[in-house]
């Protein structure tokens, strides 16, 4: 007699295809977790208001809120709105910026800053499409100011987000490298219909993201909906797509360009090449970096071999 076969577990359900209660069950959790837990942070507070929240928004990307929370400070205290910013040459952007990396994004958000003055009277706009519409703003900035200032219905998709959602209802451990078409369909599916509700939701998933649903060292003891998490039900099984691409920073053009502008930030007066030669021992790297800031906008050659930040 042939012995029956052992029944395989049950694969894990997409949630777009759960019944609504179990997403009503993910917001009511995650949303009550969040209350409790949430930091105060200074970008959350009511005084904020919408500028506070869209500089919090730039300077964040790709950046820890331990090193964003003092020059997040620094610029709301000297530049408390729009129009503060916009009357400056975007070099004081790029020195006010110090070394939260990426320092295209303080460019992009001067310009912003411009946009917001000449075209919106200098508050930033409500709508999302006039978010959109700014320079330097991307679908994922646009959804977080207007949810975030504005209490709107968006989905909004960061780092955090998408892996809460790849492990909570897809069951694996970490999202693509890239967003996909698939994971805003999810979150789209898995936005609340009511507007507060929603603008919650995405404040207090991101929050999970980074407190407790981390990359490396998740704490599930502490995690509201592990109990209702397809990757914890499935045993937690390790990531199988392509290799996680790690960030390296020493010797890389990324840092010679940080020891460039480093000095340029600290000049009052433009400075000549040879200055900055002393930051680098390698010719070649050394002047493809400068190129690089140079094309990118953040240091403006003048004559006779000097360089300084833009001044338009």
């Amino acid at each position: 007699m042939t012995a029956p076969t052992k029944p395989m577990p049950p694969m894990p359900v997409p949630m777009s295809d759960t019944p609504e209660p179990a997403g009503e069950a993910l917001h009511s959790s995650v949303i009550a977790w969040f209350d409790a837990n949430a930091r105060d942070l200074p970008w959350r507070r009511t005084d904020a208001g919408p500028w506070g929240v869209m500089v919090s928004e730039f300077m964040l990307q790709q950046t820890p809120v331990s090193r964003v929370l003092p020059v997040y400070e620094q610029w709301i205290a000297r530049w408390p709105r729009p129009a503060d910013l916009a009357k400056e040459a975007p070099g004081e952007a790029v020195r006010a910026w110090g070394r939260l990396g990426y320092p295209r994004r303080a460019l992009r958000l001067h310009g912003a800053a411009v946009a917001i003055t000449e075209r919106h009277g200098g508050d930033v706009p409500a709508k999302h499409a006039q978010l959109l519409a700014l320079p330097g703003i991307g679908e994922y900035t646009a959804a977080a100011v207007a949810s975030f200032a504005y209490g709107q219905r968006h989905a909004v998709l960061d780092t955090n987000v998408r892996r809460v959602f790849a492990r909570a209802v897809t069951g694996v451990q970490y999202p693509p490298n890239a967003t996909t078409a698939a994971e805003r369909k999810l979150a789209r599916a898995l936005l609340p219909e009511d507007e507060h509700t929603a603008s919650r939701w995405a404040a207090a998933s991101m929050e999970l993201g980074a407190l407790v649903c981390t990359a490396k060292n998740e704490n599930c003891a502490r995690c509201p909906i592990a109990q209702q998490c397809a990757w914890q039900a499935a045993g937690k099984p390790a990531h199988q797509g392509p290799a996680r691409r790690g960030q390296t920073y020493a010797g890389t053009d990324r840092q010679v360009r940080g020891k460039l502008l480093a000095v340029l930030r600290e000049a009052v007066a433009p400075v000549p090449q040879a200055t900055l030669d002393r930051v680098w021992d390698e010719p070649v790297q050394r002047a493809r970096a400068l190129d690089g800031l140079v094309a990118d906008g953040l240091v403006e050659p003048l004559p006779e071999g000097l360089y300084r930040l833009p001044l338009t």
